[in-house]
């Protein structure tokens, strides 16, 4: 079953009632995406705030948006009126990280979930409905199972290396160390490769080919067999890496707290260049 959903395939289910939709339109930089959630957004769909549902408030040693409890994000789901054996769509307008930042959690809690594939864009361009205001919902009942499944701490990203790929999602002159627009130090984890979330995606931001895809992949050095992991700058772009690789059959594990919990921490060594 893929991870994704066409702009047409979402219509489809908000026709027949089979859905929830959430509207994730977070991005670094401007506010929590509520504005542009207020004034226009796919019928039916709830607004899901990024850094206070799909993220915690931590220290700057634990990252950006360290990974919240299981029962933070049960309580923000039953907000969305989401109960038990629910299908879920998120989408966003901001490249897909925020939306599979909710794919992740959710998924991981044993929710039927997936993307709009080139999200808020998408589905403009395909003529779908919009409505604005805010809409609410009785609050739902699902239970979700525990969802750190799958996410490494800081102590086993440093390991990873050591036996599997390490994916660097961000921009390959953040990488290397030669600017950090955002985070203390500049550079990576010592060991990892980089391969931009962007070389997945056309210009639309829809997914590329699987089989150009999987080939991307396996010029990193990931294979189907190959542990993998992925992180970014604050776990969300990495979260959308991890779609990809689900995506093409390929499980990853992710270090949410990403670069902004590593260059925040001045035991940890910083390395450069290619």
């Amino acid at each position: 079953m893929s991870h994704l959903v066409s702009a047409n395939e979402l219509a489809e289910l908000i026709r027949g009632g089979g859905v929830r939709t959430l509207d994730v339109r977070w991005k670094l930089g401007r506010t929590d995406g509520r504005d542009q959630y207020l004034a226009g957004h796919i019928p039916g769909a709830v607004f899901v705030d990024l850094k206070d549902e799909l993220s915690r408030h931590g220290r700057p040693d634990e990252g950006r948006h360290p990974l919240p409890s299981t029962e933070q994000v049960q309580n923000a789901a039953r907000r969305w009126g989401i109960d038990d054996g629910d299908t879920v769509v998120a989408y966003d307008d901001a490249g897909g990280g925020p939306a599979a930042r909710a794919w992740w959690l959710l998924r991981k809690g044993g929710v039927d979930v997936r993307v709009l594939d080139g999200g808020w864009a998408a589905w403009q361009a395909a003529g779908g409905d919009v409505e604005s205001g805010s809409v609410e919902y009785t609050a739902g009942t699902v239970t979700l199972d525990d969802i750190s499944a799958d996410s490494l701490t800081i102590d086993e990203a440093a390991a990873f290396p050591e036996r599997g790929v390490l994916i660097d999602v961000r921009a390959a002159e953040r990488f290397r160390g030669e600017t950090e627009p955002i985070d203390p130090i500049a550079g990576h984890i010592p060991g990892a490769v980089n391969l931009p979330d962007t070389a997945h995606v056309d210009e639309d931001g829809m997914l590329r080919d699987l089989d150009e895809v999987r080939a991307s992949f396996a010029e990193a050095g990931v294979t189907e067999s190959t542990p993998v992991a992925a992180y970014c700058g604050s776990g969300v772009t990495a979260a959308h890496t991890a779609l990809i690789l689900a995506e093409a059959g390929i499980d990853a594990k992710l270090f949410h707290g990403s670069w902004s919990q590593w260059s925040n921490s001045p035991d940890r060594p910083i390395a450069t260049g290619e």
